[in-house]
């Protein structure tokens, strides 16, 4: 086939112009467009610092109360032993009830002392008898040794008949008042005042002197035990080691004992005595206080907290307890630097102060300690709130991370 002519198969030169013309129009028309809507868009929005909750750390004095596990005991507790072999008839006291100095306990099968005590009588009996008929002896002899109508020897042998008579009396005496001693002992009594103990013998058992029958304590006042370590001993040693009691452990320090349950016992205590060493396996010695217990309350084997005001603190620095955090071991505060950057310091805790522990090192007097806020990294940028003072004691919610 033939090709066509050139004029045929292109456009024209001037519409070649016009459609040329447009596009260049149609473009700077968007160009126009975009830098219209770049210059109304916004830039990206200004970073907002999280606001938290700070305290400012201040010097305070402060009292140091130091605590210790005690187990409580009776202030005396008897045990309850019969003083002779027997079988167990009776039981005349209420279990766990009061009971009085010398009132019987529990009763003894008496018929064989009775029976010991008679013979005793009778046994006493005779040797009167025998110590009469040999002064007789020696009455009736001793005028007539004189006049040399009997030998001497005679008169010896009454003198001798007669010391031997006397001294059978004392023997006999002797045994009588045994035999009414162990009929007594057939009434087993409560040694003191206080509160027995659910008996350990039934009725029918036979009892000897080692068979413990039953426990009397004395329970006002009741005995607490508790254990300083060798430093807290010496810190406190010449107050333990006063003669006068009022003057022992800190003057105007009563000590406080805390309850299994949490409440605080409503009777203050006293220092009774330290023990005369240290127990080498422990490195630690053994203190005993008293507690008064009017209800009875307190029992022994109870297990408490007793609590005592040991030292004073000066500037001391204080922080609630739910501003620390623990890792691996280490205290650690989030302090709100003066830049108002956030960075985390590791402390050194020492005395706890009710709800506040002290720090002993890594903090300084006007640092800001974040105690509320969002997890954040170190070095974020923060907007401090001062928390007011009355909600820094608020204790932290149950299960939240505490350095014990």
């Amino acid at each position: 086939m033939s090709s066509l002519p050139l004029s045929a198969t292109s456009p024209p030169r001037g519409a070649a112009l016009l459609v040329v013309g447009l596009a260049f129009a149609a473009a700077c028309s968007l160009a126009g467009c975009r830098e219209q809507e770049s210059a109304a868009s916004p830039g990206p929005a200004p970073t907002v610092a999280p606001s938290v909750n700070v305290i400012k750390v201040q010097p305070e004095t402060l009292p140091v109360t130091s605590e210790w596990v005690a187990t409580l005991d009776g202030f005396v507790n008897a045990q309850i032993r019969p003083q002779v072999t027997g079988y167990l008839i009776r039981k005349t006291y209420d279990e766990g009830s009061r009971v009085k100095k010398d009132q019987m306990l529990f009763e003894i099968d008496s018929r064989p002392f009775r029976t010991a005590l008679a013979q005793a009588e009778a046994a006493l009996a005779r040797a009167q008898a025998d110590l009469g008929r040999a002064e007789r002896d020696k009455a009736r002899d001793t005028p007539l040794a004189k006049e040399r109508a009997i030998p001497q020897s005679q008169l010896d042998n009454d003198v001798q008949a007669e010391l031997a008579a006397r001294a059978a009396v004392k023997a006999a005496q002797a045994s009588l008042e045994a035999a009414r001693l162990n009929l007594s002992f057939t009434s087993v009594r409560s040694l003191i005042d206080g509160v027995a103990a659910i008996a350990t013998a039934q009725i029918g058992d036979l009892v000897t002197p080692a068979s413990l029958l039953t426990t009397v304590s004395q329970l006002d006042p009741i005995k607490a035990y508790f254990s300083l370590s060798e430093q807290e001993y010496l810190r406190a040693a010449k107050q333990l080691n006063q003669t006068a009691a009022d003057q022992r452990w800190q003057a105007g320090s009563a000590l406080e004992l805390y309850l299994a349950d949490g409440s605080k016992y409503e009777h203050s205590g006293r220092f009774l005595a330290a023990d005369r060493q240290i127990d080498p396996r422990t490195g630690t010695i053994r203190i005993s206080a008293s507690f008064p217990n009017p209800d009875d309350i307190l029992r022994p084997g109870l297990y408490g907290r007793v609590r005592a005001e040991t030292s004073v603190l000066q500037s001391a620095l204080l922080v609630p307890q739910r501003a620390v955090s623990e890792l691996q071991g280490a205290a650690q505060l989030r302090v709100v630097g003066a830049d108002n950057k956030l960075v985390t310091r590791n402390v050194k805790l020492g005395s706890r102060a009710g709800n506040r522990w002290v720090v002993e090192s890594g903090l300084a007097p006007g640092d800001q300690v974040m105690i509320d806020g969002p997890s954040l990294r170190d070095g974020s940028l923060v907007a401090p709130t001062p928390l007011a003072a009355a909600a820094q004691n608020v204790p932290e919610p149950q299960g939240a991370g505490q350095v014990r």
